[in-house]
């Protein structure tokens, strides 16, 4: 079979690394319809169309990308990794306070509203439907212990939504990714919360998918998609409306990616405030 050669127009740190080592060439791994899951350089690595949000491991192609050809050849000339910003210093008070801004906004009616999906449901007081509904009792306990900065209690509690759901990226590894995204963002490095982290993304790869394991465990270094980025940018400054855009470009990741890792950073700055009851 052919070696398919491939242009991007962008290109993550990660990827760019991990085709250097490669020499250029990666093995398809899944494709899917909107992305490619690709191997290169001993990293999961993926291609994806030009609008769709930057992230360490993406390439972004200007054409629909095609999986023709087990072996595509990456020509990154002229390109520049792209790698996500550092987080501007905010305290835990003021993120909550802004994350509690704008889950309000979130539930209020609004002509550009968005309705939250997988485990972004329970953000609006919504139980979501099977199986995820089982991971209710679970993030309700993880909301408790990032309230009490009880980093040993998440951890606990984050592993049984390890694989829980449908798909290479199942919502639970994508929720739990979300918490620990928030609390990297807020605890200093070395505390009870990195090795918490740790321990949580060793048992991910034991649990789950090889690709959401490998997002999972960039999540929890503080990297991850670019609207994630820039929501909790926009939340460090106090800037509501700007953290409402991010989550519209968030909330069109995947079938659900995007509200389960909502989810997650909103629990993990607001604790259990960013749930309320459940309306059924």
């Amino acid at each position: 079979m052919p070696i398919v050669l491939i242009r991007p127009v962008a290109v993550g740190w990660k990827a760019h690394a991990a085709l250097r080592r490669a020499g250029g060439l990666a093995r398809v791994v899944a494709p899917l319809t909107a992305s490619i899951y690709l191997e290169a350089g001993g990293e999961i690595v993926w291609l994806g169309r030009h609008d769709s949000p930057r992230h360490p491991r993406a390439m972004l192609a200007a054409s629909e990308p095609s999986a023709v050809g087990q072996t595509l050849r990456i020509d990154l000339a002229g390109l520049d990794p792209w790698r996500p910003p550092r987080p501007r210093h905010a305290d835990v008070t003021a993120l909550r306070s802004a994350a509690c801004d704008l889950l309000a906004l979130l539930r209020q009616p609004r002509t550009d509203r968005v309705w939250p999906q997988g485990l972004g449901s329970l953000l609006a007081g919504v139980r979501p439907d099977f199986p995820l509904d089982r991971a209710v009792e679970r993030v309700g306990e993880i909301a408790a212990a990032c309230d009490r900065g009880d980093a040993e209690r998440v951890m606990v509690a984050a592993e049984p939504l390890l694989g829980l759901g449908p798909g290479l990226t199942p919502s639970g590894d994508d929720f739990v990714g979300g918490v620990l995204f928030a609390r990297h963002a807020v605890e200093p490095p070395g505390s009870a919360w990195a090795q918490a982290a740790s321990t949580i993304v060793a048992r991910a790869h034991d649990r789950t998918h090889p690709i959401s394991a490998a997002l999972l465990e960039d999540l929890a270094a503080g990297e991850g998609h670019e609207p994630l980025h820039d929501l909790v940018d926009a939340l460090a400054q106090g800037a509501i409306e700007d953290a409402w855009r991010a989550v519209q470009r968030l909330g069109r990741l995947g079938h659900s990616s995007g509200w389960d890792m909502l989810a997650g950073v909103m629990v993990g700055l607001a604790g259990a405030a960013a749930l309320p009851p459940l309306g059924r």
